[in-house]
């Protein structure tokens, strides 16, 4: 009951990812500057709600406890940080090649994850491995083309990356169908 419970929750979690995929391909295709705006400000607000509730926790916590809790300095930096993403999201979109690579070793690592999941489905007997491993191969050689960077403008980064994530979550969603047979 519990390994059945397990695979539930796993197979949920693999569906939102799936779903996470398709939403952020689709976004991405749509208005690429604006989902990165909404991204940074989103992460902004977070950073800075965070902020503020630490220097609330270190002004209410006991000056002795307090003095020992780096709070203030945590607060301060998570605000501001905050307030850095809010107000100044264009740097991330300048430095974008530095994302691209950042982007580019997440997809890797996704990849193996993904090829580990393979020669799992492969080693269990599940009749339908080779769709996992298709969905890792696709994934690896997204993440070395990506860091090869071969692109000359970035909306034809964004426009590649954005298909990458929409058959990313399609395979990902082959593979969860057919590996719960």
């Amino acid at each position: 009951m519990k390994q059945h419970l397990h695979s539930m929750d796993r197979n949920l979690m693999s569906l939102l990812v799936c779903i996470g995929e398709l939403v952020i391909g689709v976004l991405l295709l749509l208005n690429p500057r604006g989902f990165t705006f909404a991204v940074f400000v989103a992460l902004g607000v977070l950073l800075a709600a965070l902020g503020i509730a630490r220097l609330v926790g270190y002004w209410r916590t006991e000056a002795a406890v307090a003095a020992r809790s780096g709070g203030l300095v945590t607060g301060l930096v998570f605000l501001l940080a905050g307030g850095f993403c809010i107000f100044r999201w264009q740097w991330f979109v300048m430095t974008f090649p530095i994302l691209t690579v950042v982007y580019g070793v997440v997809t890797l690592l996704n990849g193996l994850n993904k090829l580990q999941c393979a020669v799992d489905l492969w080693r269990l007997g599940q009749r339908y491995w080779y769709l996992a491993l298709t969905g890792a191969a696709l994934t690896l050689l997204f993440g070395a083309v990506i860091l090869a960077n071969p692109f000359a403008t970035m909306a034809l980064l964004w426009k590649f990356v954005a298909i990458a994530f929409l058959v990313e979550a399609v395979l990902d969603l082959v593979t969860l169908l057919f590996s719960r047979r």
